[in-house]
């Protein structure tokens, strides 16, 4: 049976007056879930339904010598039934897929009309009249996610209790597993581990809750999506994490690019009825750059080794520069020495690769993308992206790993190469052996991490807000 007859099988089975499918269609986005917007035929007429599904229809298989925190996409579900029943606004369930269902893991929802991507909520006319509000909600809805009792919802038996040094802890571990020596990662890492929260009390943290991760139509929030990676912890973990620079969308207002750090707190703490601490925000909106770093390079593992091999994943790995040079932002901010780029161009070819290149993601871009719709229309976007990235790299990375190079020789005093010198700080900031309040050092990790972003992503916010030299 093919894949879209498995699904009629089972929505017909498990649905409520459910009696064909009319159509699916997988979205674009959902870096690590499959998302299809599925048309049933009902009694009434049709119905449209979501299913959130793991990535080529696997199934989980927990490893009992790794210590994985996510609760499943049966977690995922049940938490959105225990938060709806709390006064969240989360999408209906109608049912949770099983080995029997034979298309993987998953569950199909109710489909939620409204609009979910971060920079149409920050730009479009339509949300023009929500904005003002919207981090005060914001603020509101997470205090009710916190304030769900753990244990009478059941829901401390499927979730994991992460403490704040732990979720570091592991991060960092994850981090260094990939073997890749990114030092502006590990001096955050330290950095971390140095001002780790001295106390909290433990709640339920979404620990996605960002713009882009919920549903907003002209009159507010009607559904907080994404609940893969929840947890029991430190409930400022989300207030940081909807902070983070990446959700911002290139505005320039901390609270998702639409609202300010006092307006969340007014939010919160009026229903949570407890204060929020602005330094224990701001460890979680480092800890929130430092950690999408890192998961931008796992996803990378997970295109080398499968099974999602798109092109999306393999792209996504370089946005680990974004959420370096915001940690270089919040920890260390200063003037940058702008590189001086030489024009490499020779005239021994015809076209040079730069203009085969520029040509490619300009068909993608306006041929491709202009007469393709859907995730076709996504992934042509994101190889336009990625070879962007090579065209650049190509004309840019020279002087990068130069200036690189001859900033670690001066900084160690050694003739060693590259590779060698870049291990060698990666080691001490990991022993503990190199100080953090190195002046030099900053100087380094600084220009360093804008030289990358301005390789990877140009026109990133965290960049055109470094001020150069």
């Amino acid at each position: 049976m093919t894949f879209e007859e498995k699904l009629e099988r089972v929505l017909c089975n498990c649905i409520d007056g459910c009696n064909g499918m009319v159509s699916s269609e997988r979205l674009s986005g959902g870096a690590s879930q499959e998302t299809y917007r599925i048309v049933i035929k009902t009694t009434s007429g049709t119905m449209p339904l979501a299913l959130r599904r793991a990535p080529g229809g696997l199934y989980r298989v927990k490893d009992p010598n790794l210590h994985d925190t996510r609760p499943g996409l049966d977690g995922e579900a049940m938490l959105m039934e225990v938060a709806r029943g709390a006064g969240v606004p989360a999408p209906k369930i109608y049912h949770v897929l099983t080995r029997e269902d034979d298309i993987g893991d998953g569950f199909f929802m109710e489909w939620l009309d409204g609009e979910a991507l971060g920079s149409r909520i920050l730009r479009d006319d339509q949300f023009a009249g929500i904005r003002p509000t919207l981090a005060y909600e914001c603020g509101r809805i997470i205090a009710r996610i916190h304030g769900i009792d753990i244990e009478k919802s059941g829901l401390g038996d499927r979730l994991s209790h992460i403490t704040p040094e732990e979720f570091v802890s592991q991060t960092w571990g994850n981090y260094q597993s990939l073997e890749v020596p990114q030092p502006m990662i590990d001096y955050t890492g330290r950095w971390l581990m140095d001002n780790i929260p001295d106390q909290y009390n433990p709640t339920l943290v979404h620990n996605e809750f960002r713009n882009g991760n919920f549903m907003v139509t002209s009159e507010g929030i009607v559904g907080i999506l994404d609940w893969e990676i929840a947890h029991i912890g430190d409930p400022m973990r989300d207030l940081g994490w909807i902070c983070t620079n990446a959700w911002r969308y290139g505005e320039s207002l901390p609270v998702g690019g639409f609202g300010t750090y006092e307006e969340l707190f007014r939010g919160y703490e009026e229903v949570s009825g407890l204060s929020v601490d602005p330094g224990r925000v701001k460890f979680w909106e480092v800890f929130g750059s430092f950690w999408w770093s890192i998961v931008c390079l796992t996803m990378v593992e997970r295109f080398r080794n499968g099974p999602d091999r798109s092109i999306e994943r393999a792209v996504i790995g370089r946005r680990t520069s974004e959420g370096q040079v915001d940690c270089v932002n919040l920890l260390m901010p200063g003037p940058v020495i702008p590189l001086e780029i030489k024009d490499k161009r020779e005239n021994l070819e015809m076209p040079g690769v730069d203009e085969l290149l520029s040509e490619t993601s300009e068909f993608l871009r306006t041929i491709v993308m202009n007469e393709t719709s859907g995730r076709t229309r996504f992934l042509a976007r994101v190889a336009a992206n990625a070879t962007d990235i090579v065209l650049r790299e190509k004309e840019q990375v020279t002087e990068y790993r130069n200036s690189e190079l001859s900033s670690l020789r001066s900084f160690y005093h050694s003739d060693d190469d590259l590779v060698s010198l870049r291990w060698r700080l990666v080691r001490a900031l990991r022993e503990g052996s190199q100080p953090l309040e190195d002046d030099a050092l900053k100087v380094h990790l600084r220009n360093m991490a804008v030289y990358q972003i301005a390789i990877d992503n140009p026109r990133y916010s965290g960049l055109v807000r470094g001020q150069f030299a």
